[in-house]
C-alpha cells in the first residue's frame, strides 16, 4: 500500500456521525475525516508494510486519521519479532516524529511497545535521561510519552526499570494536565497489578 492508498481507504470509511467523538480529543482546527477507531486499526494492519517514505507522508498530513494510522503501523511493527537494531530505528522514528502527535491517543497507542521496549534493552541510549528530558517538555503530549513508555516495562522489565517508571510518575504528579495525570494515575495503577 501507498500513502494514497491509505488516505483513500481512510476516507472511503468516514462516518460523519464519528467526527464529533473525535473532536473531543483533537484540536480546533485539527482537520478530520470521522474514523472508527476499530477501521482506522484495520486499516494500519494492513498497511504495516509501507515504505518509508510513504510512511513520512503519513506523519506529514494535516488530517489527524492518517498521522494516527502512522503511529498504529508503528505499533503494530514493534509487535513483530525484531533485532534491537529494528527496535531502536522505531523508537527514533517515534521520538523523530513526537511533533506528529496531536492526541493523547497516538502517544497511548504507540509509545509502550515503539518507544518503551528499545528504552527497556537499552538501543536508546540512557533511558533515565531520555525520560526525564520528556518529563520536563514543555509540551504536555511529551509527557505523556514519558510515562506511557514505561508501562512496557511492567510489562517486561526489571525490578530497577520499573522504579524508573516509578520515578518518572512521580516527576509528573502534580503536572498542571489533566491527561498527564491521568497517565501517572494509570501507570501506578498497573504497578500495583503488577505486583500482585
Amino acid at each position: 500500500m501507498t500513502a494514497a492508498d491509505v488516505e483513500r481507504a481512510l476516507l472511503d470509511a468516514a462516518d460523519p456521525a464519528e467526527i464529533g467523538k473525535i473532536r473531543k480529543r483533537v484540536r480546533e482546527d485539527e482537520p478530520v475525516f470521522g474514523v472508527r477507531m476499530g477501521t482506522l486499526f484495520q486499516i494500519a494492519k494492513a498497511a504495516a508494510d509501507v515504505a518509508p517514505g510513504e510512511l513520512d507522508t503519513l506523519f506529514e498530513h494535516a488530517a489527524y486519521e492518517p498521522r494516527m494510522t502512522a503511529f498504529c503501523i508503528l505499533d503494530f511493527r514493534a509487535r513483530r519479532r525484531l533485532s534491537d537494531e529494528e527496535r531502536a530505528v522505531y523508537g527514533t522514528t517515534y521520538l523523530g516524529r513526537h511533533d506528529a502527535i496531536t492526541a493523547w491517543d497516538m502517544v497511548d497507542r504507540a509509545a509502550p511497545r515503539v518507544l518503551g521496549w528499545p528504552l527497556m534493552i537499552g538501543v536508546l541510549g540512557d533511558a533515565r535521561v531520555l525520560l526525564e528530558d520528556l518529563a520536563r517538555s514543555a509540551d504536555p503530549l511529551r509527557r505523556r510519552s514519558a510515562i506511557t513508555a514505561p508501562l512496557w516495562f511492567l510489562k517486561q522489565g526489571s525490578a530497577a526499570d520499573i522504579e524508573l517508571g516509578t520515578h518518572i510518575a512521580a516527576m509528573l504528579e502534580d503536572d498542571p494536565e489533566p491527561m498527564v495525570r491521568s497517565a501517572v494515575r494509570t501507570y501506578r495503577k498497573h504497578t500495583v497489578s503488577s505486583a500482585r
